[in-house]
């Protein structure tokens, strides 16, 4: 019988694993409490989740229990990883709200009911009122400096100008997380990006030097684009699970647009698609692989937004570029009249209110590029004008090259 670890080694989810054999022996024999930690740093869960909490949905489906950690106490000091500046402190009223709206996201991957149901935990219940030098005291003797500075969590901001202690003392409450994880659910395994791997180790090795037995780190590959950059970024930035942030439309639209390259690993680690139908998809070539993109395209989608919003998002996307003809379900945004000078809107601030462009200079370019259309003429003046009776239908559409539409509606 297949385990998690046969599952996840099949999809190329294991990117490393400390006592590899120990751990297979493991969950051959046992199940066992698995934890994702997610600091509430915003109001909801981005695109670099996505993988972690596939992860996590696999251990369930093979009997194991996910514990999903909220860092309501590390986030307010704010994990250093890959981040060239400090991280902004956050309020904790600022914290419990961002905590609530992520539980509902996280109930896509995972079930809150039944034998192995998810729970949530809170680390703010156990750090806020920790005792400093009690902590240090006990649990600070057993982290070398020296290690903890050529991990390369740190090494980043040491090299931008320096790594604050403030800081420094994520690794140790990372840690101290695990172990109370471990004491207090029986949790054996922590489970993040591979980003994460210093911090997570970091907690295994203080339980094992405490405890003397068995705990455990996985992470997975980190979703990479085929130039090698993190995958999940958009006009607007980060690429959000919530629907407000990154519409639906927006959503399948970005995973309709990878590149072919890029097909296989989408399919095999952000859909619950059997390996024989990843591996039939990706091998589609030439026009044939749009097909594969557009089945992974509403795959996830699906899996976020719910198999309606799939659905809609899917139509829109063949109405615009298969049958040019319908903009019910086209991404629409509102615009003040107060935009308008003499009934007169000017092209950057458009494009600006569009969401295309997050400044007039990168707006500009775009212009003058000839990327820019209204109502399928071409704008190549950057200074032009767009008049108010142009919206007699309600409406105008801005397009941006051959795959960005927008529906621009007057207040």
């Amino acid at each position: 019988m297949n385990t998690v670890y046969d599952e996840l080694k099949s999809r190329d989810l294991i990117k490393q694993l400390p006592f590899e054999n120990e751990f297979i022996e493991l969950v051959k024999n046992e199940k066992i409490s698995v934890y994702l930690g997610i600091d509430p740093t915003a109001d909801s869960i981005h695109i670099g989740h996505f993988i972690p909490l596939m992860l996590m949905s696999y251990f369930q489906k093979h009997g194991h229990r996910p514990i999903l950690l909220m860092g309501g106490g590390t986030a307010m000091i704010g994990d250093p990883s890959g981040k060239t500046d400090m991280r902004k402190m956050l309020s904790r009223e600022d914290i419990s709200n961002n905590i609530e709206k992520i539980k509902k996201q996280i109930s896509k991957f995972v079930s809150f009911e039944g034998d192995n149901a998810a729970i949530i935990v809170n680390n703010a219940d156990w750090i806020l009122d920790l005792n400093y030098m009690d902590f240090i005291r006990t649990y600070g003797v057993h982290f070398n400096v020296n290690r903890m500075l050529d991990a390369e969590c740190f090494k980043m901001r040491m090299e931008k100008g320096g790594l604050t202690f403030f800081e420094m003392n994520y690794m140790l409450m990372q840690s101290y997380d695990f172990l109370r994880l471990f004491e207090n659910y029986n949790c054996k395994l922590q489970i993040g990006g591979d980003d994460q791997w210093s911090n997570m180790l970091a907690g295994v090795d203080l339980i094992r030097k405490l405890h003397k037995s068995g705990s455990f780190c996985l992470t997975c590959p980190l979703l990479l684009t085929a130039d090698g950059k993190k995958m999940g970024k958009t006009e607007k930035g980060a690429l959000w699970l919530d629907k407000e942030k990154t519409s639906p439309y927006e959503f399948y639209q970005y995973w309709r647009n990878i590149a072919d390259s890029e097909v296989n690993q989408v399919l095999r680690m952000l859909t619950h698609l059997d390996m024989d139908e990843v591996n039939r998809l990706s091998s589609l070539e030439g026009e044939q692989i749009n097909e594969a993109k557009k089945i992974a395209a509403f795959e996830i989608t699906k899996l976020i937004h719910g198999q309606e919003e799939a659905i809609k998002a899917k139509k829109t996307s063949e109405d615009l570029f298969e049958n040019a003809s319908n903009n019910d379900n086209m991404p629409n945004i509102l615009i003040s009249k107060h935009l308008f000078n003499n009934n007169k809107l000017n092209i950057l601030d458009a494009i600006i209110a569009s969401n295309i462009a997050p400044s007039k200079g990168q707006a500009r370019t775009l212009v003058n590029q000839g990327g820019i259309s209204i109502d399928d003429n071409k704008i190549t003046n950057d200074k032009h004008l767009i008049d108010m009776s142009e919206f007699e239908k309600g409406y105008i559409i801005i397009k941006k090259g051959k795959k960005v539409f927008i529906k621009l509606t007057i207040e």
